[in-house]
């Protein structure tokens, strides 16, 4: 039997009283990741995403219209690839991020596309169709790639997953050179993300604790993103910030 590993779970400075709606969020979420090992996480991650969830993954993305939004950030420049030359997309998934940045960063961008399942690499390699890409096999904890390697990282939906928050963080921060940007999506702990966290088995984040964890790191938020202004309105979408590496 593996080892159980202590989880890190995001700080809170203030303990806060449990509302009834905090309390339903509580039952519906899936908070495997908090009972079991890091190894054994990690590896029912690559089962569901090697399985029929991953396959439609990319469905998934374009049913919750995160695909096409996503796209729109993009091209409406609300985080501008325009002059990054080394861009690492983290947890690429079935590439959905991935296209985004091939379309609309610099022709001579150099991009990196990693994940923890093979599966999934597979399965971006086969919608993107380019030979841009690098495409490596990496835990975000421990990631193959040298100091400073990178002037932008995407990550999209991907932080959930990672049983110690912190060491991805840092290791992120570690493989960006000063001044890099990171666009970083994840799950908010709202009701819609626990039902999303009860489908892909993640957890979710209070906002402000995990912009606390990203400044320890040493990546500051620039700006907060959202998709529409509906999606401001009722701070729906999850967590979308835009994160720069201290210099």
């Amino acid at each position: 039997m593996a080892t159980q590993t202590p989880k890190t779970r995001p700080p809170s400075s203030h303990p806060r009283k449990k509302t009834p709606a905090k309390k339903l969020r509580q039952i519906v979420e899936n908070d495997l990741i908090s009972r079991v090992s890091d190894e054994e996480y990690r590896d029912k991650v690559r089962d569901v995403y090697a399985g029929p969830q991953g396959a439609l993954l990319a469905t998934c993305s374009l049913l919750s219209l995160h695909l096409p939004l996503g796209e729109r950030m993009f091209r409406r420049r609300q985080f501008d690839l325009r002059g990054a030359k080394q861009i690492l997309d983290v947890g690429s998934g079935a590439g959905q991020l991935a296209a985004h940045v091939l379309k609309y960063s610099d022709p001579d961008a150099r991009l990196t596309c990693i994940d923890l399942s093979p599966e999934m690499l597979r399965r971006a390699r086969n919608r993107l169709k380019s030979d841009r890409p690098i495409y490596a096999a990496a835990d975000l904890t421990r990631l193959p790639f040298a100091d400073g390697q990178f002037d932008c990282v995407t990550c999209g939906f991907v932080l959930e997953h990672v049983p110690d928050v912190r060491a991805g963080l840092v290791e992120l921060a570690r493989v960006m050179s000063p001044g890099a940007r990171m666009l970083l999506m994840t799950t908010e702990d709202s009701m819609s993300g626990a039902w999303t966290s009860r489908l892909w088995c993640c957890r979710t984040y209070n906002r402000q604790e995990l912009y606390q964890i990203c400044h320890e790191a040493g990546l500051e938020r620039r700006k907060q993103l959202w998709y529409t202004r509906m999606h401001k309105m009722f701070k729906a979408g999850g967590i979308c910030v835009e994160l720069v590496k201290r210099g």
